[in-house]
């Protein structure tokens, strides 16, 4: 590790602490000046470290650079430091992760990137992926189970997603089948799960979690078909300090929504998690709408939705639902809307 990595290791360890130079110096067993030169190095790319004289740095605690550094030290798995990748712009996570696995990544391997020029969502939507605002993070996971429950991995991670989010900033979120996390009725996050397949064998190797969280987007940012729908778990970095706890840092929540992901990937096929599902859904019991897919032989008309009531979740993260006619089905896939009544 560089003089400059591994300050910002100590730094991150020590965030709003004073440490000396000269301590920084015999630690790392390097020259005063090598650390004052990987501190200007740090200044550069944007970390906040304020230089106090007789007592050294410090990174302060507003400061919110995602970095390795930084999430490695509220993350619960050991030997992650080799595991965790940081990019400043990616076209998208998901794209980055799966060449990886397709390259011999290890099961837990995560990419992050502050800024995503080409961010995906479902059915083939961009996802918004401004800089410095938010989170955009893609898991490589080993699946246990047989490709028709891919579902079940979805349903999972909304839920880990969810624990992270309140376990970190105290805030409770909601869940609208299958994968988007809402506060307060807005969406502050996506999840999109992505299968990596052997070629030879057709085998599933590996499945690709992308999540992207809003953390800080202002409001007047998101794009004009966005705004009414879109929200963010703080809407400008002053408001983190109004919450009264220590200041909250995207290394932070990331760290905890790997914890909480491999957690219940470890224990997926118990299914513990999906009465917390049912809990957090806002879709049980609500009129919906089934968005119906559109053929390559309909051409461009977008066929009717599908009115039903949404009746349940099944073992396998599936929604029941309850057709006008009586008739039930579970949906395994697909997109849906809350009705609203005239």
């Amino acid at each position: 590790m560089s003089t400059k990595l591994s300050v910002l290791k100590i730094l991150e360890e020590k965030k709003g602490q004073t440490i000396s130079g000269e301590e920084l110096a015999n630690h790392l067993e390097v020259s005063r000046a090598a650390i004052w030169k990987a501190i200007k190095e740090l200044r550069k790319e944007g970390y906040a470290i304020d230089a106090i004289t007789n007592k050294g740095y410090c990174l302060t605690e507003d400061n919110d650079r995602i970095s390795v550094q930084g999430i490695l030290p509220h993350l619960q798995s050991a030997n992650m430091e080799e595991k965790v990748f940081v990019y400043k712009l990616l076209e998208s996570t998901n794209l980055t992760a799966k060449k990886m696995a397709l390259d011999g990544a290890a099961p837990g391997t995560v990419v992050i990137a502050e800024e995503q020029s080409k961010g995906r969502g479902r059915m083939g939507r961009s996802f918004y992926s401004p800089a410095d605002s938010g989170i955009y993070m893609s898991l490589i996971l080993k699946p246990g189970f047989d490709v028709a429950k891919s579902v079940l991995i979805t349903t999972a991670a909304s839920v880990a997603v969810c624990k992270a989010i309140e376990k970190v900033t105290g805030i409770r979120c909601e869940i609208k089948w299958v994968n988007d996390i809402y506060m307060k009725g807005k969406k502050i996050c996506g999840i999109l799960t992505e299968a990596v397949t052997d070629f030879e064998s057709g085998h599933i190797e590996h499945i690709i979690l992308g999540i992207g969280i809003n953390f800080t987007t202002a409001k007047v940012s998101f794009p004009e078909e966005l705004k009414d729908i879109a929200g963010s778990l703080f809407h400008k970095t002053e408001d983190l300090k109004k919450t009264g706890t220590k200041q909250i840092s995207r290394n932070q929540l990331i760290a905890e929504v790997i914890n909480e992901v491999l957690s219940i990937h470890q224990d997926l096929e118990s299914r513990s998690f999906i009465p917390e599902y049912k809990e957090r859904s806002f879709v049980l019991g609500k009129e919906i709408n089934i968005m119906q897919r559109i053929s390559s032989s309909s051409g461009s008309d977008v066929p009717p939705p599908v009115p039903a009531t949404a009746v349940d979740i099944d073992s396998d993260g599936g929604l029941v639902v309850r057709y006008e006619d009586g008739s039930t089905d579970t949906l395994n896939s697909g997109e849906i809307s809350i009705r609203l009544r005239n």
